[in-house]
């Protein structure tokens, strides 16, 4: 497999973390993406973090990112303090599951770019200096950082070599301002993790939600052209399947990591 096979959490939202490190084992992934609220709800129920890294081990799942430092980047003067406390809090957390990396949303609305290269360059020393990288991330339905470009942009800005970017294939569709052309020109080593999903184009691309994406192969990604363009640039990391379909979190969630795992095969298993 040229590609880490990884489940990312959301796609089994509503089941407990174990549930959710157990369905990824049992469905053939070898890697989890899980989100800080999983683990803040995992916590505050009384789980520890000895038993948590334990059943990672015990079922040989690595983490190769977690989601996500949220807030920080462009927030306001007044909030800073308290949001980078926040952030080192999240860093920390996915430093104690062994993540080399951890996403960094963009912000809703515009952003002076400057600023958001400041605010990104000073979470990634941050994380230097407690051993994780984060990543810059571009969302589809924010009004400014919702493509490959803009999220690149700053990353270049920031001016530093640990600098990195999320690819999620579902927001290069949904912001309809990515390209194939624009993902072939990224280094490959700086894409930290690629967000594996489908959507169909039944309704305006501006119009999509999160909540419409399904499974590999259900829906018009041409996914056979992004991938080949993943290979031909040399990138041979996490490969993670993202979805956030209440159709599927109403159903078994060991059931849906199985069935997302046959869907998704294929595509971890190009090369």
């Amino acid at each position: 497999m040229p590609f880490l096979p990884c489940l990312n959490t959301s796609t089994i939202r509503p089941a407990p973390l174990v549930d959710k490190i157990n369905a990824a084992a049992q469905a053939g992934f070898r890697a989890i993406e899980p989100w800080n609220d999983d683990v803040d709800i995992y916590v505050k129920q009384g789980g520890t973090w000895e038993a948590l890294q334990a059943l990672l081990r015990e079922r040989a799942l690595v983490v190769p990112s977690v989601i996500a430092i949220m807030g920080w980047i462009g927030c306001a003067d007044a909030e800073r303090d308290a949001q980078r406390v926040e952030a080192i809090r999240r860093m920390e957390q996915a430093v104690a599951l062994g993540a080399p990396h951890i996403v960094a949303s963009p912000p809703g609305g515009a952003v002076d770019l400057d600023r958001a290269a400041r605010d990104y360059r000073e979470i990634l020393q941050l994380g230097k200096e407690r051993g994780i990288r984060p990543s810059m991330e571009f969302l589809g339905f924010v009004e400014q950082i919702n493509n490959i470009n803009a999220a690149w942009e700053i990353v270049q800005r920031a001016g530093d070599p640990d600098g990195t970017i999320v690819i999620d294939w579902f927001h290069m569709v949904r912001g309809q301002a990515s390209t194939i052309v624009d993902l072939r020109r990224l280094p490959a080593e700086r894409i930290s993790i690629v967000h594996l999903d489908d959507v169909p184009y039944q309704k305006p691309f501006g119009q999509m939600s999160d909540s419409d994406r399904v499974y590999p192969g259900e829906g018009n990604i041409p996914l056979a052209e992004m991938f080949a363009a993943l290979r031909e640039m040399g990138y041979t990391g996490a490969v993670s399947l993202e979805l956030f379909n209440a159709q599927y979190w109403a159903e078994d969630p060991y059931a849906v990591a199985r069935t997302g795992f046959e869907k998704s095969k294929r595509w971890f298993d190009l090369g």
